[in-house]
């Protein structure tokens, strides 16, 4: 039997789907010199902050060079996480986690930190990591996400797919998450490699609708071994199965999987 092939219309279609605009125009929001997010315009007179120590406005508009927007004032963990607070207070933010995750400037140099509920929002870029997982016999391994997720709940997913956290490392998020979702040690697993680095950027939900994500996604390959299953540990995902590589593929063309999930596995089958 010839090996599943993706379809290229469809290929371009999760590519488009991954790579939109924002819906309305969106501002850039300076920490210092650096563009660390963008948000709609008027979003941010949405909630209040008081005041620094220093008199100073925590949130100022103004514009620079001629272009208007949004610039954080003071230290930047400390006013993103008040912004977060605020933002949370106003019914305004994703789903909150407790978790800080690292806010970057352009160059990918870290300056601080933010609560993972105001990323998009605000349109703070992130970074998440994800794990395909094969049987011996090419079957793949795939998680089909708890039903109550905040984000694509029920939908079919790779292994294992998670934010990397601010207190993380690549290496370590790999391994943490790939515990946390599916029980399973990465010594545990063959042929452990790297795939391969993707960005999305689209739309999102948070914010009433005004939310925008950028994230760029790095993913790994593996084999995991005969008489080895995953079980999931945090209660995040609802089940595992094994798919052959005709019903990935159909799975995918129905719209059953993550967006994500489905562009690292066009990848994979592509061999791109």
């Amino acid at each position: 039997m010839s090996p599943p092939v993706f379809d290229p219309v469809h290929l371009r279609a999760l590519r488009a789907a991954a790579t939109q605009a924002p819906l309305r125009p969106r501002l850039p929001l300076w920490a210092g010199e650096s563009v660390i997010g963008s948000v709609e315009p008027d979003f941010l007179h949405q909630i209040a902050l008081e005041p620094l120590f220093d008199g100073r406005e925590q949130l100022l508009k103004e514009e620079r060079n001629g272009q208007a927007g949004w610039h954080l004032q003071g230290e930047l963990t400390q006013g993103l996480n008040r912004v977060a607070t605020a933002l949370h207070a106003a019914g305004l933010a994703g789903a909150w986690r407790d978790e800080q995750l690292a806010v970057c400037d352009p160059q990918g140099r870290r300056l601080g930190t933010v609560e993972r509920a105001a990323v998009r929002p605000l349109g703070i870029a992130t970074q998440a990591v994800h794990l395909v997982g094969q049987a011996p016999d090419g079957r793949f391994w795939v998680q089909q996400r708890a039903f109550d997720k905040p984000n694509d709940p029920g939908l079919w997913d790779t292994l294992m797919g998670g934010m990397v956290s601010a207190a993380d490392t690549l290496d370590l998020a790999l391994q943490r998450e790939t515990w946390e979702e599916a029980g399973l040690h990465l010594a545990d697993l063959a042929d452990l490699h790297y795939g391969g680095r993707l960005h999305t950027c689209r739309p999102a939900r948070d914010g009433n609708g005004a939310g925008y994500v950028s994230e760029h996604i790095d993913w790994y390959h593996c084999t995991v071994p005969e008489g080895m299953a995953p079980v999931n540990q945090d209660g995040e995902v609802e089940c595992f199965v094994l798919m052959d590589g005709y019903e990935l593929l159909r799975q995918m063309q129905q719209g059953q999987f993550t967006l994500e999930a489905a562009l690292i596995q066009a990848a994979l089958l592509a061999g791109n």
